[in-house]
């Protein structure tokens, strides 16, 4: 393309009836996504009412602990999630002390959503320190499942009722009830906290980026507008029970539209700036940098979106559902950023660029001045070493880091960054109580084999020694009746084994349960041992069919499907990244170099997550999923600076050889690739605002891969290496035997 002057109003004129016809369409989409962005703003702030948090909802229906749980709720009127109120003094409990809790206790009964024929009369440890209420919370009833802020809100409400009863003892919950709504209260802070972080993070950078106090607007406001679009989608969908929002979902989504549209906004800014040099008509050179711009940032969109839907192929059904979650805000942060923003930065006018408006003829040529001008001279007259050094130092840095990361799994109470009260609460619990209690192991098994079963798992290692540790499950009504016509003969049984015959729930479809006690916390690394243990044993039992569930076996089921997702997800995001590439960049060779640079960072990055994880952070594990996330996200977003880069180098290519055509490619895109970079690992660090371990350690992973990428994959790496192979990396297209 010529550059045109300011009096050269004919071709001005020829280039806008050229590049006009699509304009109605992307304006008439544009105003629909204002209107929709806009009204979808406001469920955002509704998404917390759809979300799953508890690991049951992340397990597919094969699972053998959901398996379990569908038959043992069966047997229940009411499903319930089982969790603790601890009362604790220094001192041992006075009898006033003790009359308090029995006030508590009615108290606590009388709470909406608490399940009181289910709750226990007060246990107090041996040292008479602490007193333990089992407080069931109301999970399902009548085949609903109960919102993550209704749970909230009655966990809220039974401490409320029980520091009023108690008044003068410290009041903590504990088990998976109390450790479940620390979940969802961590959380609560994505619409205020995370938001509000990143947010103002894009808005310092992007304020240093174009250094205009105007500029900056635009692209935030329209990845508001596009995160406004996602959430009311997501909201609908997640609401009818097409996909399972969880609150990690939602937090990635968050940062994910905010960054990534950031992104896709500096990409065609930095085009609009370059063609405001080159055409009178401001719609005009929006135009041009549109055309010349949306096939990187599609490539960019699709190959993301893409990457996340191999998501589904996942057993996990948190990991199935994240990918179309993410997916869709990709979706909509590409319409918006492709319509509504450009459609408004023309409109506004060159003014937004103030104090640097940009003026016909004086563009400096990016190409060979500037920082980025230089470091590109400096690729290509050490390409060779460049590319050598920095592969080496990438290797270093996974191998030397590669052996501190442990993905073996978190309990419960590590998840978290901070001490919320669930975690202090559980802590004592296990101290001063039996910590499998509240808790058991559940087996389902053939009714005529319950007695072969209980005798097989009695003896498992890791299972309690107390007497009634296995039992079959209790009918809850005929206990409820005894102990209110008798409580004397309940307290009499108490601690003396299983309950009699008669309070023995009957066998339902020629199925039975039985409870099995733990020795050690159910989240623990132990309890987790036993549980594989109790299956070996349970299984083996002739003509049982008995399966194990429960709380232990829930999450081990959800650790042992993350590793299945990993290798198998995988290697199917490779080759669909490698067929995306092939087509945008319509060769062989340079798809296969581009991966194979991204996966190098990727295990550059697991390496030095391992060093910061175990001797920065001091975290005690990762999740098994860990893995999966951040190569999914470093990945398919680290592979969009390659896109941008490459696609501009084809463009230079064809008219001045590969070999300049990879430098000036580079020279042009540094500044604004290598600012995207620095937006979306901000956003992506955002994410340890949130007190979870899982978030914080993807966050870390995402912004620290982000920066290796775009600083030293994309800037050194890739340039220098295809500088020194030349032309061939275009194979098998025409590039390549064309003249370098």
């Amino acid at each position: 393309m010529t550059k045109l002057d300011s009096t050269d109003s004919s071709t001005s004129g020829e280039k806008s009836r050229r590049f006009r016809w699509p304009a109605f369409t992307i304006v008439a989409i544009a105003i629909v996504a204002f209107f929709a962005g806009g009204f979808g703003g406001t469920f955002q702030g509704k998404l917390t009412e759809v979300q799953k948090n508890d690991n049951a909802a992340y397990l597919s229906s094969s699972a053998e602990s959901t398996i379990v749980t569908n038959e043992s709720s069966k047997f229940l009127t009411v499903e319930t999630i089982p969790g603790f109120v601890l009362f604790h003094s220094d001192a041992p409990l006075t009898d006033q002390d003790k009359a308090a809790v029995a006030q508590a206790h009615d108290a606590i009964a009388a709470v909406d959503g608490v399940d009181a024929e289910g709750m226990s009369q007060p246990q107090f440890s041996e040292d008479g320190t602490t007193a333990s209420i089992f407080v069931p919370l109301v999970a399902k009833e009548d085949g609903t499942a109960v919102a993550g802020d209704v749970l909230a809100a009655t966990e809220e409400n039974v401490l409320t009722a029980a520091k009023s009863a108690a008044t003068g003892l410290e009041v903590l919950p504990a088990g998976p009830g109390g450790l479940l709504v620390a979940f969802i209260d961590a959380f609560a802070g994505l619409d205020g906290a995370l938001l509000g972080a990143a947010l103002l993070v894009v808005v310092l950078i992007l304020l240093v980026v174009y250094r205009s106090p105007v500029l900056w607007f635009f692209p935030l406001f329209s990845a508001l507008l596009a995160l406004g679009l996602a959430s009311m989608v997501i909201y609908f969908l997640a609401k009818a029970e097409v996909l399972t929002l969880t609150g990690q979902s939602q937090g990635i989504l968050f940062v994910l539209v905010i960054g990534a549209g950031t992104d896709y906004a500096l990409l065609l800014i930095s085009r609009y700036r370059e063609e405001l040099h080159f055409y009178p008509s401001r719609f005009d050179a929006m135009i041009k940098a549109w055309k010349e711009s949306a096939p990187a940032i599609t490539a960019s969109a699709v190959t993301v979106i893409l990457g996340l839907l191999c998501l589904t192929f996942s057993e996990l059904n948190s990991n199935k559902s994240l990918g179309p979650v993410a997916a869709i805000g990709i979706a909509c942060t590409y319409l918006v950023m492709m319509t509504f923003l450009p459609v408004a930065l023309s409109a506004a006018g060159r003014w937004v660029f103030w104090p640097r408006k940009p003026k016909v003829d004086e563009a400096a040529d990016l190409t060979t001045h500037g920082l980025w001008g230089k470091i590109a001279v400096q690729v290509g007259s050490k390409d060779r070493s460049l590319w050598i050094g920095t592969t080496v130092l990438l290797a270093v840095l996974f191998l030397v880091g590669i052996g501190s990361l442990k993905t073996d799994g978190l309990s419960s109470s590590e998840n978290f960054t901070n001490r919320p009260d669930a975690v202090v609460g559980q802590e004592l619990y296990d101290s001063k109580f039996d910590p499998g209690a509240g808790a058991p192991a559940v087996i389902v098994t053939n009714a005529d084999q319950t007695d072969a079963v209980i005798a097989a798992v009695s003896g498992v290692e890791g299972v309690s020694t107390d007497p009634g540790a296995v039992c079959p499950q209790v009918d809850v009504e005929k206990l409820s009746a005894l102990v209110k016509s008798n409580p004397a003969a309940v307290a009499s049984a108490a601690g003396q084994g299983c309950a009699p015959d008669f309070l023995t729930a009957a066998p339902i479809d020629g199925r039975m349960v039985v409870n099995v006690t733990l020795a050690d916390s159910y989240d623990s690394p132990e309890a987790l041992e036993t549980v594989k243990r109790l299956r070996d044993a349970a299984h083996a039992v002739p003509g049982a069919d008995a399966l194990v569930g429960g709380s232990t076996a829930t999450t081990l089921d959800v650790q042992t499907a993350s590793v299945h997702d990993r290798n198998l997800i995988i290697p199917i995001v490779l080759v669909v990244i490698f067929v995306v590439l092939s087509l945008l960049l319509r060769a062989l060779l340079t798809p296969i170099i581009l991966i194979a640079t991204v996966v190098l960072s990727f295990a550059a990055t697991l390496g030095v997550c391992g060093l910061f994880f175990t001797h920065v952070f001091h975290f005690a594990n990762a999740d098994p999923a860990f893995p999966l996330f951040a190569f999914v996200f470093l990945v398919a977003l680290g592979i969009d600076y390659n896109i941008f880069l490459m696609t501009r180098v084809r463009e230079e290519t064809e008219e001045h050889g590969t070999k300049s055509g990879v430098l000036r490619g580079l020279a042009v895109t540094g500044g604004v690739i290598t600012s995207a970079g620095v937006v979306l690992a901000a956003t992506f660090a955002v994410l340890g605002v949130l007190p979870l371990v899982f978030l914080a350690e993807v966050g870390f992973a995402v912004a620290f891969g982000v920066l290796l990428d775009t600083i030293v994959v994309r800037s050194i790496l890739v340039p220098a290496l295809s500088h020194d192979i030349g032309k061939k990396i275009w194979w098998p297209s025409a590039l390549a035997k064309a003249k370098d």
